[in-house]
């Protein structure tokens, strides 16, 4: 770890010593080795309120040691274990944000952005199922994953951990831009799902979700009518969606074609405030996220 990573580390710790004691978060620690490009720190074991205890992972662009006057976007990811680093992602491939991020700030692509990866816990699914458009029991059209009944799907508590725990701790602790136009969330498959929303649930907190290969399939595309009810305003939201076309991704471009019809009946224009890809070939895996994840990131962060 270089001398700066050191001396900002050694400052979280005293920032974080008066909130350590008004809420038990966790001290952070840095996370080094094979495949970690920048710093990345650790918050593990993170407690709520709402939701079980989770690790958070929080990636600090290449300024944020050297110019103590700069403040930053945020964008929340799910699945955090699988973004920074191969040790703790599944199959030991990671999404690679970390690389992403430096590549395209070091071109200019985008604004420097804290990208902050909120790992999963063993109820994903419950967790990641959008709440509001439940009725009934829900299939997730996967093999092997079990039905889960209205009872069980506690989306909406995660998201408020997110917008009223995580959310403030950040803006506390680090250097941040707190605005819905500088505050964004992304996943993919059922981390897609809740992105779109988590934007729908909290439009004045998120002002754009990338949603790759959503799983628009869980509940029969079930989603896909909250998604239309109760779309934020195109004027101050955007919606980045991709899908691929083998493995589990096969089945999502019917479901997708939908909700383009709904963003484009809305008032979202494609191109401008909302984009849709289709990748060729593209299967459903962090390998796959992995090669396109630089244009959500463009998208959601450009200038």
């Amino acid at each position: 770890m270089s001398v700066a990573c050191r001396v900002l580390l050694a400052g979280l710790l005293v920032m974080g010593s008066s909130i350590v004691l008004a809420v038990g978060t966790p001290a952070p620690s840095p996370v080094t080795g094979p495949g970690i490009t920048g710093m990345v720190v650790r918050y593990a074991g993170m407690p709520s309120a709402y939701v079980a205890r989770r690790n958070v992972d929080v990636w600090l662009p290449p300024s944020y040691g050297k110019d103590p006057t700069k403040r930053y976007p945020v964008l929340y990811m799910h699945d955090g274990q699988n973004l920074f680093d191969p040790a703790t992602s599944y199959g030991n491939i990671d999404w690679a944000v970390d690389e992403a991020m430096t590549g395209l700030i070091g071109k200019g692509a985008v604004r420097e952005a804290i990208v902050v990866g909120v790992w999963n816990t063993s109820k994903r699914r419950e967790e990641y199922m959008p709440q509001r458009a439940v009725q009934g029991t829900v299939h997730f059209n996967v093999p092997g994953a079990d039905d889960l009944e209205p009872a069980d799907i506690i989306s909406d508590r995660y998201l408020a951990f997110l917008v009223k725990e995580l959310k403030p701790f950040i803006d506390a602790t680090y250097r941040t831009l707190p605005g819905r136009a500088d505050t964004y969330v992304m996943g993919s498959s059922m981390g897609g799902l809740i992105s779109q929303y988590a934007m729908s649930r909290y439009p004045d907190v998120f002002g754009g979700a990338g949603c790759v290969s959503t799983h628009w399939p869980a509940g029969n595309g079930i989603a896909l009518d909250d998604f239309a009810a109760h779309l934020p305003d195109p004027a101050t939201h955007k919606y980045w969606f991709d899908y691929g076309t083998a493995t589990l991704d096969a089945l999502y471009e019917p479901y997708q074609k939908r909700a383009d019809e709904i963003l484009r009946k809305a008032g979202y224009v494609e191109g401008q405030n909302w984009i849709t890809r289709k990748f060729e070939g593209a299967e459903h895996s962090e390998k796959a996220w992995r090669l396109r994840v630089d244009q959500p990131l463009a998208f959601l962060l450009g200038h």
